[in-house]
């Protein structure tokens, strides 16, 4: 796994803010005494709660709200943290996406925040049920005292200028097979085995891929 320098969505959405906003939101964490990684009293904060407010568009988001609020935790705990990268190369992809599941880290412990970084437009997964696939840019690690929680982001690419969220979290999926029978992350894009891609085929398949990453950091 190497540094990369492609822009991130950290950089993309709050790259203008986070100079502003987030040392005010560490004052308030600092005077209330809170724990940031608990997201919902993260979310209470009056400081958040303005951001939160300012980011949501006009016309509102309905249940999307969810995902903004979990995006601005995930990019303040990685801002917090250090800004660390975990960039994903291509030769790493291809033999965590081809490895059996097997060994992985001792679940019990929390996750340190960062975010993880795959190679460009080489994964691709339905980030909402029926909906066109998108590449899967990487994921944000948000912590979790038992298992793993990520903010993922897909759809991101050049020529958009935003990007779609889903969350997961969990301890490693055990025994995850698809129902179809094809092996985990075989790509279900026409062409996307020459192409040498791979497919989520659900947010298990995330999970399990966040995993086998954490086995490596």
């Amino acid at each position: 796994m190497t540094i990369t320098a492609r822009p991130t969505p950290f950089a993309l959405a709050f790259g203008d803010l986070a100079g502003g906003r987030f040392p005010a939101i560490d004052h308030a964490i600092t005077a209330s005494g809170v724990d940031p990684r608990d997201r919902d009293v993260f979310l209470l904060l009056r400081e958040v709660s303005q951001l939160v407010r300012e980011l949501r568009p006009d016309e509102g988001l309905g249940a999307g709200v969810e995902a903004l609020a979990a995006l601005v935790h995930a990019a303040y705990l990685f801002h917090r943290g250090g800004e660390r990268i975990v960039a994903v190369d291509d030769e790493t992809l291809r033999l965590l996406v081809s490895q059996p599941s097997g060994a992985r880290p001792a679940p019990g412990f929390p996750r340190d925040p960062g975010y993880v970084q795959l190679p460009l437009l080489r994964v691709w997964g339905e980030a909402m049920a029926g909906a066109p696939a998108e590449p899967l840019d990487g994921w944000f690690v948000t912590g979790g005292k038992v298992g793993l929680s990520l903010v993922a982001v897909f759809g991101m690419h050049p020529g958009r200028e935003g990007f779609t969220v889903v969350e997961a979290s969990g301890l490693p999926p055990d025994e995850l097979r698809r129902p179809d029978g094809t092996p985990l992350f075989a790509p279900m894009l026409a062409g996307g085995a020459t192409a040498g891609l791979a497919s989520l085929s659900g947010a298990e398949e995330l999970l399990e891929l966040a995993w086998r990453v954490e086995a490596r950091r």
